[in-house]
């Protein structure tokens, strides 16, 4: 890691929902595949609302692994991110995070931060490095669409 790397990479955007319905999305565990920008996600168990900080909720892994999430930050309808981790181990350093700000009745500014500036094991260098702003933005994208989507 060279000292001028960027350890911190966010992206935003605008979307055309309010806050409440956005925020559903990402803190009801078993929507996540839906609009995950990776393909990586494969499941969720259901019954894992995400409420408070302290909560872990489960997911699989497209390739098999299960991951547990350790939430760390959480306002309702507002902000919420976690450190994944094996299950029953401690989280390897990196955090996830959503932030949804309130710009009018049916719009929002979505921001979606991956922050490894804790990550110390060297072999997740590459992965972590992999990921830019333009692979955050992909699931905002389609989590805009999910979320401009009324249900009739």
């Amino acid at each position: 890691m060279t000292s001028s790397e960027p350890r911190i990479i966010v992206a935003s955007r605008e979307v055309q929902a309010p806050p409440g319905r956005i925020f559903e999305l990402i803190a009801e565990p078993t929507r996540q595949p839906e609009w995950d920008g990776n393909d990586n996600l494969a499941e969720c168990p259901s019954g894992q609302r995400v409420r408070a900080v302290g909560d872990v909720f489960s997911m699989t892994l497209t390739m098999g692994a299960v991951r547990e999430n350790h939430v760390v930050e959480f306002t309702e309808g507002e902000r919420i991110a976690w450190r994944p981790a094996k299950p029953g181990r401690a989280p390897v350093g990196h955090l996830w995070r959503w932030q949804i700000e309130r710009l009018d009745t049916d719009r929002s500014l979505v921001t979606h931060t991956y922050d490894w500036t804790d990550l110390h094991d060297e072999t997740r260098f590459p992965r972590a490095r992999a990921t830019t702003t333009e692979r955050l933005a992909a699931p905002i994208d389609r989590l805009a669409t999910l979320a401009e989507t009324r249900l009739s």
